[in-house]
């Protein structure tokens, strides 16, 4: 099974396009968990298994793993073997460089991780991330257009009439050999991910932005998905897992994730299953 036959799967399974940002900051977390040897693992394990059957992915931001010393390689080990396998999960690590240095970044991340996805960044050409692309079991998800303040410094800039955003995106769909990239696009900016999702029908859209940044969750179900409204991997963290700070936490990130996968459904009946 490619990745994209992975992901309309699992979409089609738990009827979600929903995935859960397991972006966990140890500050964050319920106080009672530092009774635990390692409370960051076991704030995932508890929002995994109070979710697992509601989402389609789960994204790990692995800045928040990295800061926390050496203790959070294994903490990421303990939270994927969590997860069930049949779920998405993609490593948040924006990598990309120099082919020697990416080859040992690709082997974190694909081969001892193992994640389903990896974020790259293709600023530096082809060959910094194609490590990444090797596997047709996982999907390198290329920034297009991100979420953040900064997002225009660079990626809007005219090339040729065009903004770099665009070249990017219609280089990314050559080197889709393997059917097995995909495109980072925010919700924060709905113009762009409607050009985007144009331009680039059948690729795969990991869509953050939505909650805490307050991107829009209806554009970015009308404008992320494809024609059979699927392949939009929809990135919810903080409003999710930091709905409580107390004993129970579990059950209100879940409630939380359940409004968004629910809202998400009515958007996909409201623009796509109706034709």
């Amino acid at each position: 099974m490619n990745f994209l036959q992975k992901l309309k799967y699992i979409q089609r399974k738990n009827n979600s396009l929903l995935c859960i940002g397991l972006d966990t900051d140890v500050s964050k977390v319920p106080e009672f968990l530092y009774a635990y040897g390692d409370p960051q693992y076991e704030f995932n394990r508890r929002i995994i298994d109070a979710t697992k059957d509601i989402v389609c992915a789960y994204k790990l931001n692995i800045a928040f793993y990295e800061s926390v010393g050496e203790h959070g390689w294994y903490t990421v080990h303990q939270t994927l073997a969590r997860i069930p396998e049949e779920i998405i999960t993609i490593g948040d690590g924006k990598r990309g460089d120099i082919p020697s240095s990416a080859e040992r970044q690709a082997l974190l991340f694909c081969e001892d991780w193992e994640f389903s996805g990896t974020t790259v960044n293709p600023y530096m050409g082809k060959d910094a991330i194609e490590p990444f692309m090797r596997r047709n079991d996982q999907c390198a998800f290329i920034l297009a257009v991100t979420s953040n303040n900064g997002a225009k410094d660079f990626q809007h800039l005219k090339l040729k009439g065009k903004p770099l955003y665009e070249h990017v995106v219609k280089t990314a769909k050559k080197w889709n050999t393997k059917k097995n990239i995909g495109l980072v696009v925010g919700a924060t900016r709905p113009a762009e991910l409607k050009r985007v999702r144009s331009l680039a029908p059948e690729l795969p859209f990991l869509i953050p932005g939505v909650g805490t940044q307050k991107g829009d969750l209806e554009y970015a179900v009308r404008y992320g998905c494809d024609a059979k409204g699927e392949i939009a991997i929809i990135n919810v963290g903080r409003s999710i897992i930091y709905a409580s700070n107390g004993e129970d936490f579990t059950e209100k990130a879940r409630e939380v994730a359940l409004k968004y996968r629910d809202q998400i459904n009515r958007y996909r009946e409201k623009y796509f299953r109706s034709r």
